[in-house]
């Protein structure tokens, strides 16, 4: 029974340390800018380091590596009570309190406290040598300086919670009150249960192993929870999205890193100390049950986290949710229309035995794209063409059917929505030398059949562009929403911050590659959120009120921030530069500029991508700028 507490134990201190560093990069991967998730981090960071040492010197075999791990455990334990102290402080500023300057001077005092007590570390100073006894574990021994230490945990931790108490006062709305209550209790896990205990008491533990490694057991297993929840808390800090979403991103977090990593770590260990016992052999079997164990939990999470996250996160709203996922799922993308023409083209041939057919589509401005298989009369390179006029004065108006007609040598067959009163002409169905064709009405048939598919696939996939369409014009506004509910979760007046300094995501890129698109003029360089950018309203003064032709000297001067010194050149290092010049202030075509620079339209695109991202980081530089110049009163008060 000892030996299988203590493994369990260790087993689950090293699970603890994966949890705190997957849970470190997630702070510093989805809210790396919030102020309260970089002192989380520095929690998992301690955290992490305290466990990860004590896990590996509880295997040590030598006297000196057990040493010198417990003292790297130290190094995690020094830091600890600053940190929080950092993190509290954090907290109570999101609510609205910024420090005043007070507890700024008391954290960086903290943190000169801690890095004195670390320098005392190598020389025994605050712990003494090793002792390896009665005691139930390896632990270095206290010494006077420790009881200082002891005194400056206590402190910290006390005015650590003080803040949180303060912070939870502050908080108005239910919800909020509750992460905060979460937050409170939780933090307390990793603060009392990652302190040592047995070098202030080993001889009252060395008679009851079996209760010390039983509550060692509970401790870590109370630790391991409370800093998910703890993790929980924070997600919700500085970030523009719904509850949902952040739920859901955090339990797939954990699904496919610490709690796969863990379990993996346990089965090995229990299977290798249990191949030691039997004297059997095991390390050809290790390798292949670690696979096999990492390769099982992620099968499980696949097939069953989606129903755990539909039942934990969705409530009410999984029928819009359900929507949604159906339409990204069953989504029929450009590639996926021309996929299918050019299937429904190549049994329009074969079913008239004509040497090519062709499919061409029609928007509100006119022709389209044109898919085509075999020889037709437009040329392979062509992805756009224009239809005479006379060709669509020729589409007949039917009540009854299907009416075809010609265009040259051509049979047209066009392709319909709606119904015979109000019909809508969606494209155009041709197939190359169809006049001359003697076709049966079998094959007639045939061909009006595959008309009706085409013209399906064009009437989904417009139905689907007028879904983006206004999925597009009530982003802003929901974006908005969003960012005003994460700027208000902990602190009320978050409702009134103006829209420039809440929080953005990925909108910022967005809104410059709408600018850049109507950089001539257009609804999207006119009505483009950037013109509420400070520096846009700086610029304005210089073009006489004129705040569409600001935007374009602001977006010009990003780009040729992006512009390499020297001479211009088409080579690598002047790509992305070309790549704006071209498309956006030249306005050339893309396959045009495709073929200038020796690429594909696809690679274009990505790299076209790269440098709207460029810009947009450009823009948001000089914007930071603007708004840190003297007089400036952006920031908040006290800090």
């Amino acid at each position: 029974m000892f030996t299988v507490l203590r493994t369990t134990s260790e087993i689950l201190m090293a699970g603890i340390a994966i949890t705190a560093f997957s849970l470190l990069l997630y702070a510093l991967s989805f809210n790396l800018r919030d102020r309260v998730a970089r002192s989380f981090a520095l929690i998992m960071v301690c955290v992490a380091v305290i466990f990860t040492a004590e896990a590996i010197g509880s295997t040590a075999s030598s006297e000196f590596g057990i040493s010198t791990w417990l003292r790297v455990q130290w190094v995690g334990i020094v830091f600890l009570p600053t940190a929080y102290l950092h993190f509290s402080d954090a907290v109570l500023a999101t609510t609205g309190k910024p420090s005043r300057g007070k507890r700024r001077i008391t954290i960086r005092l903290a943190y000169l406290g801690s890095v004195v007590f670390l320098l005392a570390l190598p020389f025994s100073w605050l712990v003494g040598p090793l002792v390896i006894g009665d005691a139930p574990a390896p632990h270095l021994q206290p010494t006077v300086l420790t009881n200082f230490f002891v005194l400056f945990y206590g402190t910290l931790m006390a005015m650590a919670w003080y803040n949180f108490i303060r912070a939870y006062r502050r908080t108005m709305t239910a919800t909020s009150r509750r992460r905060l209550l979460y937050l409170a209790i939780s933090a307390l896990a990793p603060a009392l249960g990652s302190f040592p205990v047995l070098p202030f008491g080993p001889g009252l533990v060395a008679d009851h192993a079996l209760l010390f490694w039983s509550l060692v057991l509970i401790n870590n297993l109370v630790v391991g929870t409370l800093i998910v929840v703890m993790a929980y808390s924070v997600a919700f800090f500085g970030v523009p999205w719904s509850d949902r979403v952040i739920k859901a991103r955090l339990f797939k977090w954990i699904m496919r890193g610490p709690l796969t990593a863990s379990l993996t770590l346990a089965v090995v260990t229990l299977v290798r100390r249990g191949g030691e016992v039997m004297g059997l052999s095991y390390t050809a079997f290790v390798p292949i049950l670690m696979v096999g164990m990492i390769l099982l939990c992620e099968h499980l999470i696949t097939l069953f986290g989606p129903l755990a996250e539909r039942w934990l996160f969705y409530g009410k709203e999984v029928k819009e949710l359900e929507a949604v996922r159906r339409l990204e799922s069953q989504l029929l993308t450009r590639n996926d229309l021309t996929q299918f023409l050019e299937m429904v083209l190549a049994a329009v041939s074969d079913r008239a035995q004509a040497r090519g057919a062709y499919v061409v589509a029609l928007g509100a401005s006119g022709s389209e794209a044109v898919v085509r298989t075999g020889e037709t009369r437009f040329d392979k390179s062509d992805a756009e063409v224009v239809i005479p006029d006379a060709v669509l004065q020729n589409v007949p108006n039917y009540e009854e059917g299907r009416v075809d007609f010609r265009w040259g040598d051509d049979l047209i067959l066009p392709l319909m929505n709606g119904t015979p009163e109000k019909p809508e002409l969606l494209g155009l169905l041709g197939v190359s030398g169809g006049v001359g064709l003697s076709l049966d009405p079998e094959q007639k048939q045939s061909l009006e059949r595959l008309a009706d598919r085409a013209a399906m696939a064009l009437r989904d996939r417009r139905v689907q562009q007028q879904v983006f369409s206004a999925m597009e014009s009530i982003s802003p506004q929901v974006d908005l929403v969003q960012r005003l509910r994460a700027a208000a979760r902990f602190d009320r007046e978050g409702l009134l911050a103006e829209e420039e300094v809440l929080p953005v995501d990925a909108d910022l890129v967005q809104s410059v590659k709408d600018a850049l698109t109507h950089y001539w003029g257009g609804p999207k360089l006119t009505g483009s959120p950037l013109m509420k950018l400070r520096i846009v309203e700086e610029a304005t003064e210089d073009f006489e009120g004129n705040r569409a032709n600001a935007l374009r000297a602001i977006l010009k001067k990003a780009i040729e921030q992006v512009k390499p010194e020297g001479e211009r050149r088409f080579t690598g290092e002047w790509l992305l530069y070309n790549i704006l010049e071209m498309k956006f202030l030249e306005g050339k075509k893309v396959r045009e500029i495709a073929m200038r620079l020796a690429m594909s339209e696809a690679d274009l695109y990505r790299k076209q991508r790269v440098a709207i991202e460029v810009v947009s980081k450009a823009i948001a530089e000089m914007e930071a700028k603007a708004r840190e110049e003297p007089g400036d009163d952006g920031g908040l008060p006290g800090n």
